[in-house]
């Protein structure tokens, strides 16, 4: 892949980790795609650390009962691998986009932040919708493909639609008009420009 010679890391590059929750590890979501996900979102928050970077970790605060995403139960979470420090910022969401009900945009607009490179749960649904909101508030909207993982679905006939296809359409959807597609390597070889 050719590294985007237009991004670059600075402090002005936040790194938006999306509902790497325990609960999406239930089986009710079916099949699933990338078992590296979690792995290469850990490789990106290592990173933003060493540098000094703004990250901002979301977990997504389902409203049924029987979710494992409800509050309270084991499923919301955070998985271990990717857990936040007791520093870091944790954002907590009810709906799909990271912007709707929340603080992020104007905990993005105070800090003159203009790049969001974006990480975790599912390709389909929290991350491209974020995605897609992203690009038109206006930021540089960045998406790690390999840093996320999608689910098997059901077609308009009930035919089952593999995690391997609904994650390479939900990113093209979005690739170029909504964001840019990265790779966890190329996103660590990005200069790193000025610190916090």
């Amino acid at each position: 892949m050719v590294i985007d010679e237009g991004v670059k890391l600075s402090n002005k590059s936040l790194l938006l980790i999306i509902d790497v929750q325990k609960g999406f590890d239930d089986p009710r979501w079916g099949r699933r795609n990338n078992p590296d996900a979690e792995t290469n979102v850990s490789r990106l928050i290592e990173h933003w650390r060493k540098h000094s970077l703004p990250l901002v970790f979301f977990k997504h605060n389902s409203r049924n009962p029987d979710s494992p995403l409800f509050p309270g139960k084991e499923g919301n979470k955070i998985k271990e691998v990717v857990s936040p420090k007791n520093d870091e910022i944790v954002m907590e969401k009810n709906v799909n986009s990271c912007f709707i009900g929340t603080k992020l945009d104007s905990w993005i607009r105070s800090r003159n932040i203009d790049t969001i490179i974006m990480a975790g749960l599912t390709a389909e649904h929290c991350v491209s919708t974020t995605a897609r909101m992203s690009a038109n508030m206006g930021y540089n909207t960045v998406v790690v493909p390999d840093a996320t993982a999608s689910f098997e679905s059901r077609g308009i006939n009930g035919e089952v639609i593999s995690p391997e296809v609904v994650h390479q359409v939900s990113l093209a959807t979005i690739n170029g008009e909504f964001a840019r597609l990265i790779r966890t390597s190329d996103v660590l070889s990005l200069k790193v420009i000025g610190k916090v």
